[in-house]
């Protein structure tokens, strides 16, 4: 057994909430900030996330995301959250029995629909603890890649102008933030054939509402058709503006979410390609910024539906 992992065990033994025995611990896969433990005892199945040391990095506030965790749960979109420990960086949450899902079951417009209504619950939940703002993220991010001279993919400085037209486009029909995930993947939304349920509440924040459907249909690869669907759903009708407005956060998350992985990619010490998903996210985003059709973007987000 690696010292990692027994130290693990050793922080999951000593929590109030894990401490019956017998234990059983199961080590999930994902999880790119965190070491998550599925943990069945006598009084139930848990998922235990431990957190890594440096992820200030990352602008994550591990008080932030129990907090928020919290309220999600209460909004019954969220796992419930059983335990914080933040001297032993572990939170404990209820475990969700249901199927995470993939690119394609996203892209399926029946659970497109189902997703579109777990968002709307979750936006309409009690005001989160924190803002998130990924133009502020991305500035933080930048200026932590040139203090720690940290190499950024080739082009990235070329697309700031494109970036700050987004910026500028969409700050002129903003309507306000509610309570976002912000890291909304396929990997974050489980079914279990009933409801879908939201999870891991890292950068959870209040935000726009688009950033959460535009986050989400980059993350999953939603094609313009797929993307227009989507908010269509969440709004209950087409909505010309609102769907340019996701268009264009999608890009705008892929852009700032690059610098994430080019961060991670020179401190994190797990076996992961960060490079390579940076690399993805910036191409899309500089397809995206350079394409014939941003500027079409930049004039439909202010057009009235």
């Amino acid at each position: 057994m690696s010292s990692e992992r027994t130290d693990a065990l050793a922080v999951l033994a000593r929590l109030p909430s894990l401490a019956r025995e017998p234990r059983q611990v199961t080590e999930l896969a994902g999880g790119l900030t965190n070491r998550n433990f599925r943990v069945t005892t006598p009084d139930g199945v848990f998922v235990a996330r431990l957190f890594a040391a440096d992820d200030g990095l990352l602008a994550i506030d591990r008080d932030h995301e129990y907090r928020n965790s919290v309220i999600a749960a209460a909004a019954g979109v969220g796992a419930p959250v059983v335990e914080y420990r933040p001297a032993d960086r572990v939170l404990v949450l209820g475990y969700l029995d249901g199927r995470t899902l993939t690119n394609a079951d996203v892209a399926d417009p029946a659970t497109l629909g189902r997703i579109a209504v777990a968002c709307r619950a979750l936006h309409a939940a009690g005001r989160f603890v924190c803002d998130f703002d990924m133009f502020d993220v991305q500035a933080r991010y930048y200026s932590t890649a040139v203090r720690r001279q940290i190499g950024l993919p080739p082009g990235y400085d070329a697309l700031l102008p494109a970036f700050a037209a987004a910026r500028a486009a969409l700050a002129i029909r903003a309507e306000g933030t509610v309570p976002c995930n912000n890291d909304l993947l396929a990997a974050n939304v489980i079914d279990n054939g009933e409801r879908v349920w939201l999870i891991d509440y890292e950068y959870a924040g209040n935000n726009d509402p688009c950033f959460e459907l535009g986050n989400l249909a980059g993350e999953c690869g939603l094609d313009a058709d797929g993307v227009a669907d989507l908010v269509t759903r969440y709004y209950g009708r087409p909505r010309r503006s609102r769907i340019a407005r996701a268009r264009l956060f999608s890009l705008v998350s892929r852009y700032g979410w690059t610098l994430w992985g080019a961060i991670q990619q020179a401190s994190s010490q797990l076996d992961f390609d960060f490079w390579s998903w940076a690399m993805d996210r910036f191409e899309s985003a500089a397809s995206g910024f350079t394409s014939a059709t941003f500027d079409d973007l930049l004039t439909d987000v202010v057009a009235e539906d």
